[in-house]
């Protein structure tokens, strides 16, 4: 597929560090992305239709409903703004993690250090309208070269077998290169881990509602390891 918009060395991804010490996974070293067996208990709608949104745009027209933030407060931005050299990890819950306590559980039972919690909320975006959003993720900023490496994790909380994630790696200028377009399935309980600061990504959500997803910054390490290969298809 063809789109008319495409990212050029000028868009602001492209100064994102690519190739740093940290110690990263073996397992995702290959494709940069892990497709996990599908979650056995859907999450309760209420659970993540009654948190409280914020008007803050990733990836598309979106809101997302904090659940862990740097402070526990309901905030979207990274962790690292005003003084704070803060990265993506160490989160604390915040009011939106009372209302939704399996959110809690899932996110607790990884294990890994994590940071960002949330919810996203989608609205349908084709082909040609995510590109203009395709982009990569600052998840290491601050991150001390010897940590792990901050990834990310996904779950599908709706059923959107028309949607996907669309994937590709960098190629030698940066750019996403279409030779490794990979493209994740958004139906419901989808469960799926990405280098998301590797990886240039967006969702193509082809569905006529609101997509919603849970996603969790973890850091790479053994603990990480070892919950992925345990949820393995």
């Amino acid at each position: 597929m063809t789109a008319t918009f495409w990212p050029n060395a000028q868009h602001w991804s492209c100064e994102i560090p690519l190739h740093t010490p940290h110690p990263r996974l073996e397992i995702m070293a290959a494709t940069g992305c892990v497709q996990l067996s599908d979650l056995a208990t859907p999450i309760p709608d209420q659970e993540f239709l009654n948190l409280e949104y914020m008007d803050w745009k990733s990836g598309g027209d979106t809101n997302f409903a904090p659940i862990a933030t740097a402070d526990g407060e309901l905030d979207c931005r990274g962790f690292w703004n005003g003084d704070n050299e803060h990265t993506d990890k160490d989160a604390i819950f915040t009011s939106n993690a009372e209302i939704c306590p399996s959110i809690r559980r899932y996110v607790e039972a990884i294990g890994a250090n994590f940071g960002r919690v949330r919810t996203i909320k989608l609205e349908p975006q084709n082909y040609d309208a995510a590109i203009r959003n395709f982009h990569r993720d600052d998840n290491n900023r601050f991150n001390p070269d010897t940590d792990g490496w901050v990834v990310r994790t996904w779950v599908e909380l709706t059923d959107n077998p028309n949607s996907y994630m669309l994937l590709m790696d960098c190629g030698a200028d940066g750019l996403p290169d279409p030779a490794t377009e990979v493209r994740v399935p958004l139906h419901r309980g989808a469960r799926f881990i990405v280098d998301t600061q590797r990886l240039w990504h967006v969702v193509v959500h082809n569905g006529a509602e609101p997509r919603y997803a849970l996603i969790t910054s973890v850091e790479s390490g053994p603990v990480l390891d070892r919950w992925i290969r345990a949820n393995l298809p």
